[in-house]
């Protein structure tokens, strides 16, 4: 979990933000096209109703009225046009006339500027006339084209060329429309704010069980197995709730049985070595004494019983490793640290283990005066465990250097101990598995020199020191063991 960030607090993108934006959006398409189509339909219908009675009005009066043709001038024209424009509904009507080049309007100029010539070529067409919506600067305009025609059956009219227009303002409808749109706009900005309310409640409901899921598996992977979720309803999360439980629940079982089994086995191992302890100290004893008088049997008999000595030796380190393992996994090994010279030990246990560097065995690079608080014999047994391995399973000279590192002000100075050899170095599939107890690096080998446990407790000897270790290869050929501890020298002056 990242730091400064706690459990079910409140994110910037997390889910509940995208509930509600998801659910926001969902409600702002719904109001947004409910509003859009309610309000093409009001509009529609209203100019309709405007446009439609001001057309079969127009019409009618147009039906109504005598005109004398030809015409001479516009004086009597102008006269009828105003009369025609007296009678204008929904709205006041600007009438015009055209015939020929005769122009005359009940209004003061002759000519308007608000008619088309889309709307002229579409009353020459059109016997039964034409109308039209046009916006000028802003204003909006319906105007209509009525010719005057002749009827010369009932099927047929014939064009008399005086055409009539009618311009209506429609700044009434117009404002009736904008009065909608920001009625519109107004309803839909709260509705939008209220539809936060059950976007709320469902985000709470859908994320209740997701933060209770994540508590409970935060729980699970502290340890605390027997957790579980309280099951509610039998939706799809109810059912999520449950398969959690039954999992948790199989887990619980499996590892109870894994932790029984493992403590069966380190029972086996503990008990198993302290019983053969006391019947192996008396075996090395009598081996040691075949040992002395081997000299002076015959060679068969010689032979079987030094390598019935070697063997017994071989299983007496076995069983004291094994003891050695089953109080680290008791959690029963002991740290008895002391201020010591580290070049100085490690010296002393290269020495009793007669590897010296008169025979080239072993070269050591150890700069005197460094100490450290180190446990003796386990600091020992690590040395002892990474030469006489590098001399094993590598190439001679094995290489023991020891230096100290300071990384950070943060952090204690280090004790850094490398134990370096020859030989090929280690397989890239191997070193994952270096520190397990009884891995065999080569699979065809069914026996070794030694426990296949020492690799494994000096792991468990540095971490008690609450250091670390590592395997790795070195660039020009051989294995190297790096052991890094904390120094913790300043402590020692008291």
């Amino acid at each position: 979990m990242t730091a400064g960030r706690r459990p079910g607090r409140f994110r910037a993108f997390g889910l509940r933000t995208r509930l509600l934006l998801a659910f926001l959006l969902v409600a702002a398409v719904s109001a947004g096209t409910t509003a859009a189509l309610t309000f093409r339909e009001a509009r529609t219908a209203l100019l309709e109703t405007a446009q439609d009675t001001a057309v079969t009005s127009f019409r009618d009066h147009v039906q109504q009225t005598a005109f004398g043709l030809p015409m001479q001038g516009g004086e009597d024209l102008q006269s009828v046009l105003r009369d025609i424009a007296r009678k204008g509904k929904p709205h006041p009507w600007v009438v015009f006339a055209e015939y020929g080049s005769v122009r005359a309007s009940s209004g003061e100029n002759p000519v308007s500027t608000v008619i088309t010539p889309e709307l002229r070529r579409a009353a020459r067409a059109n016997p039964h006339g034409s109308f039209e919506r046009v916006v000028k600067d802003g204003v909006p305009y319906l105007t209509i084209a009525m010719p005057m025609v002749f009827k010369t059956s009932p099927d047929s009219v014939l064009p008399s060329g005086l055409v009539l227009y009618a311009v209506m303002r429609m700044t009434d409808e117009q404002v009736n429309v904008d009065a909608l749109l920001m009625a519109g706009r107004d309803g839909a900005l709260p509705g939008l704010a209220i539809a936060l309310i059950p976007g709320l409640i469902a985000a709470r409901s859908v994320l209740r069980p997701v933060r209770e899921l994540s508590q409970a598996a935060r729980s699970m992977g502290s340890g605390r197995l027997d957790t579980r979720i309280a099951v509610r309803g039998s939706d799809e999360l109810a059912d999520l709730a449950r398969t959690f439980n039954e999992s948790a629940g199989q887990l619980e079982r499996t590892v109870r049985e894994l932790r029984e089994a493992e403590a069966r086995a380190r029972r086996f191992a503990s008990d198993v070595s302290h019983e053969l302890r006391t019947p192996l100290a008396g075996m090395l004893a009598v081996t040691e004494v075949l040992d002395e008088d081997a000299d002076h049997l015959d060679a068969d008999t010689a032979r079987a019983v030094r390598l019935v000595s070697a063997e017994t030796g071989k299983l007496a380190v076995l069983v004291e490793d094994l003891m050695e393992i089953s109080r680290f996994d008791a959690r029963a090994a002991e740290l008895n640290a002391d201020e010591i010279d580290v070049a100085e030990t490690i010296r002393k246990t290269l020495h009793n283990r007669h590897w010296t560097e008169t025979d080239g065995r072993v070269r050591t690079e150890l700069p005197d005066g460094i100490r450290a608080r180190l446990d003796p014999r386990r600091f020992d047994v690590v040395i002892a465990n990474l030469v006489g391995n590098a001399l094993r399973h590598g190439s001679a000279p094995v290489t023991v250097r020891l230096r100290t590192e300071t990384r950070s002000p943060a952090t204690p100075d280090l004790l850094i101990t490398e134990v370096a050899d020859n030989g090929p170095g280690i397989r890239p599939a191997v070193l994952p598995h270096i520190f397990d107890r009884f891995y065999k690096a080569d699979a065809a080998r069914t026996r070794s020199a030694g426990s296949g446990l020492g690799l494994a407790i000096t792991l468990e000897n540095v971490k008690l020191h609450g250091g670390t270790i590592h395997a790795g290869n070195l660039p020009g050929g051989g294995a190297v063991f790096t052991v890094e501890i904390p120094l913790h020298a300043e402590e020692a002056g008291g």
